[in-house]
């Protein structure tokens, strides 16, 4: 088992480090393209809308309540039976998709208005960002149908997952990215507003990943017609189980947005800022967090279905370790090279030193939740795997009561650094209770080895910080480099950051048989 996890694993890492390198590319394009200006606010604002939305209708609730199921049907061994819950649930979640697209195209202006109030009260006065309103209005009706096709991908992405195939779907997101390269290429360019061209961009990108993953539904044989399946036994069971899903999964999301209703009020820039230290918090969440998340949900389902309790409680614990193995220096890293990874990254075009001093604030902000974060991801699969989702929304409740309190008050004092730091304690907050809930079900609780392993991932997390500080030059030093410069000393201060862990917690022990034996 341990085998198989880890070369899954491996493998949807993989797939997803070339998205998300390919997803810096693209954050690089379009900061040169718009800079942190009202543009860049405008199609950060209206991209992350159906992102949203994507995340509750399909990658988010959908997913943990489907792929149990499928988990399910499919160990019983009977294809047809699978075929027609798939068909089932295909029919019925896209009916109810379409007609939430059609509605979010129909009333952009209103979903507009919820979301960037700020803005919406100054097209009501006259005020300066009425312009951004009516702008991000437009943009909406562009990108908003892009949920239609990406809660497809999904879908069939969760399908392969559950039949053992993650390369496809872990890959399926490298097209996104090079349609909004493409389109910042060739389309925004010939546009008054090259904002417009990155919304087609967006659109583009969710038909061509519906389209890449047909052809692998049909190889699997699991290419089917969709049907109306509102009371077929198993879509009940799946929307029973995701309607609670629908808060508990997304409150991190649902965290996010209320950062940009309340960002609309804040100065200009202030989405961007976020957006772009939230995209470099996203590559590492994704490439271990999401990825280890992904492999370990059929498997934790196989476990509960086949009743080996054991198995279940040892594969929580690999994810555990493995998350936070990388988690640890994933975290610090992004914490004391904020600023150079912004520069390096960003700082050409339209974004400016200024616009690089202020999103690190709210890079280190966010990173310092980035483990918590990646532990959510593991732990939530516990309950999911199990068909529990009504536990993690009670969590999630109290979660995004605390969220909203911690807005209020560093908002208040912080401004946009405030969200983000709210985030983040957020993020603590239900990851604590995730595992406590756990704990106390006796489904899975953190062994005396694991702790041990985890004291040694710090000392070794402490150490690396202190040897990228011992050669990390002030920002004013970096300020009169060249480009290759910078990339030149940000590689080495990675490399020294990553030499310097690894021979720490090879000098305290730790060794590859200690993520192995957690599965075996």
């Amino acid at each position: 088992m341990s085998k198989r996890l880890l070369k899954s694993g491996m493998i949807v890492s993989a797939m997803t480090l070339i998205s998300r390198v390919l997803g810096l590319v693209r954050d690089v394009v379009v900061a040169n393209l718009m800079g942190a200006g009202a543009s860049a606010d405008v199609f950060f604002f209206a991209n992350k809308i159906p992102n949203f939305l994507r995340r509750l209708f399909a990658e988010g609730a959908f997913s943990q309540a489907f792929v149990p199921v499928l988990t399910e049907s499919h160990a019983a061994g009977d294809l047809n039976k699978t075929r027609e819950l798939i068909a089932r649930a295909a029919g019925t979640l896209g009916v109810i998709v379409s007609i939430v697209t059609l509605l979010g195209v129909l009333g952009s202006g209103v979903v507009t208005a919820l979301f960037g109030f700020g803005w919406f009260l100054d097209w009501l006065n006259g005020g300066p960002a009425a312009e951004k309103f009516e702008l991000a209005s437009f943009l909406l009706k562009i990108t908003f149908p892009y949920l239609w096709f990406i809660t497809f991908v999904a879908l069939s992405g969760a399908i392969l997952n559950t039949l053992g195939k993650f390369a496809v779907s872990s890959f399926t997101p490298v097209f996104l990215n090079v349609m909004i390269i493409l389109s910042a290429w060739f389309i925004a360019p010939q546009l008054s507003q090259p904002e417009i061209g990155l919304a087609i961009g967006v659109l583009l990108g969710g038909i061509v990943q519906f389209l890449f993953q047909i052809p692998f539904l049909i190889k699997a044989g699991v290419m089917v017609k969709p049907k109306w399946g509102w009371r077929d036994p198993g879509v009940v069971k799946i929307r029973t189980l995701m309607i609670p899903a629908l808060f508990g999964v997304s409150v991190s999301q649902i965290n996010l947005l209320l950062d940009t209703f309340i960002a609309s009020f804040l100065q200009t820039g202030s989405i961007s800022w976020l957006y772009y230290s939230d995209r470099l918090l996203e590559f590492p969440l994704g490439l271990f967090g999401i990825a280890i998340a992904t492999v370990i949900l059929p498997a934790l389902s196989r476990k509960h279905v086949d009743a080996h309790s054991d198995g279940f409680t040892q594969t929580m614990d690999w994810g555990v370790r493995m998350v936070t193995l990388l988690g640890i220096p994933a975290m610090l890293g992004l914490m004391v090279l904020a600023k150079p990874m912004l520069m390096v990254l960003f700082m050409r075009g339209e974004f400016s030193p200024h616009d690089v001093n202020q999103a690190s604030l709210s890079l280190v902000a966010y990173a310092s939740g980035l483990l918590n974060f990646m532990l959510i991801k593991v732990l939530a699969p516990g309950y999911y795997s199990r068909q529990d989702t009504k536990t993690p929304v009670k969590y999630g409740i109290i979660a995004m009561a605390t969220n909203m309190v911690f807005n209020a008050i560093f908002a208040w004092f912080y401004g946009y650094v405030g969200l983000a730091m709210a985030t983040a304690l957020s993020a603590f907050v239900n990851m604590t209770l995730l595992y406590r809930g756990l704990h106390i079900q006796g489904v899975y609780k953190l062994t005396r080895q694991t702790l041990m392993f985890i004291a040694k991932l710090i000392v070794a997390g402490g150490i690396m910080v202190a040897a990228i500080l011992w050669q990390l030059e002030s920002m004013s030093v970096w300020l009169t480099w060249h480009l290759t410069e910078r990339v030149g000393a940000l590689v080495g201060l990675i490399a020294l950051g990553a030499i310097a862990y690894l021979s720490v917690i090879l000098l305290l022990g730790v060794r590859l048989k200690d993520l192995k034996s957690a599965t075996e």
